[in-house]
């Protein structure tokens, strides 16, 4: 569930920055750990109060929270990809280019010159350096590329953009975390990650069961019949299939090694099609072969 920054700090939508600004020390006065040693709920106060002040405190990702572009954790509230191959855009995270307040001043204001520096004054410890935000954002991915694996280029906040590996065999709603790649750090803190989910497309003619992959196979009746070699499509290309002599609508043949990541198989369910047009020669064929003695296999009720 979303949190409001605003009731972080306990100001109001229409808080100038100088009001965030007084806001925030007066709760890092209160809550910062070297003030409150050992008191977990302080700390976690604390840290949520800085998140909301890096948010905050940086017009334009204070901007784009208002407008309902990203959450206050950075992320945002929309899936991105669409038609673009690429990818998406992603927000790297409140604080990444914020120079409008310094943490470190304001922690030096409240608790002395030596504040951060372990040599400084009683040792204190620096939670003015923190890690970035993770951003989380959605890659449409094609379906054949789930299968056999791809390189794609997507783009990050402040047009950055990175090569992504996408390995064969990821599945539909799987995520990928890109190491370094979220929001930056405040005051040196190391960056955050991006955590990529996958959508993967559906395709025209296969879909995927476990590490199978499955398709329907139209054959005619006298391939059916009489058994014969068709072409037909894989994931990594085409191939030679031999349909066995007095095949049947149902049957299933099997590709080895054409499956996912090129270890699972693929399963081709065959359907004989009769001619659409009218077959005069079918017909007296059919009449001659409905005076044998056979009748299919039906359930009873």
């Amino acid at each position: 569930m979303s949190w409001d920054p605003y009731s972080a700090l306990g100001v109001s939508r229409s808080s100038t920055a100088d009001d965030i600004r007084r806001a925030y020390r007066k709760l890092a006065k209160e809550l910062h750990p070297d003030v409150r040693p050992g008191d977990r709920s302080a700390e976690e106060r604390f840290k949520r109060a800085t998140a909301a002040f890096n948010l905050l405190s940086d017009p334009a990702s204070k901007g784009r929270f208002d407008r309902g572009e990203i959450d206050a954790d950075g992320n945002e509230r929309m899936a991105f990809g669409g038609r673009h191959r690429q990818g998406a855009r992603a927000h790297a995270g409140a604080g990444a280019g914020a120079d409008a307040f310094d943490l470190g001043d304001i922690f030096s204001d409240l608790f002395g010159s030596g504040f951060g520096n372990a040599g400084g004054a009683g040792g204190a410890r620096s939670y003015s350096r923190m890690r970035g935000r993770d951003v989380r954002f959605t890659l449409d991915v094609d379906f054949l590329d789930s299968i056999v694996g791809a390189k794609r280029r997507i783009s990050l906040a402040e047009g950055r953009t990175v090569d992504v590996n996408i390995p064969a065999g990821v599945d539909n709603g799987q995520v990928m975390r890109l190491k370094g790649q979220g929001g930056a750090g405040v005051q040196g803190g190391m960056a955050g990650d991006a955590l990529v989910e996958l959508k993967v497309r559906p395709h025209p003619f296969f879909r995927r069961e476990g590490q199978s992959v499955l398709m329907d196979l139209n054959v005619s009746l006298t391939e059916a019949v009489e058994g014969g070699r068709v072409e037909v499509p894989t994931p990594s290309g085409k191939v030679w299939l031999t349909i066995p002599p007095g095949a049947n609508t149902g049957n299933v043949l099997r590709l080895k090694g054409k499956g996912v990541a090129g270890q699972g198989d693929q399963l081709i369910r065959l359907q004989v099609m009769l001619p659409e047009a009218p077959d005069e020669d079918l017909r007296k064929f059919t009449k001659k072969w409905s005076k044998r003695d056979y009748a299919p296999q039906r359930p009873q009720g």
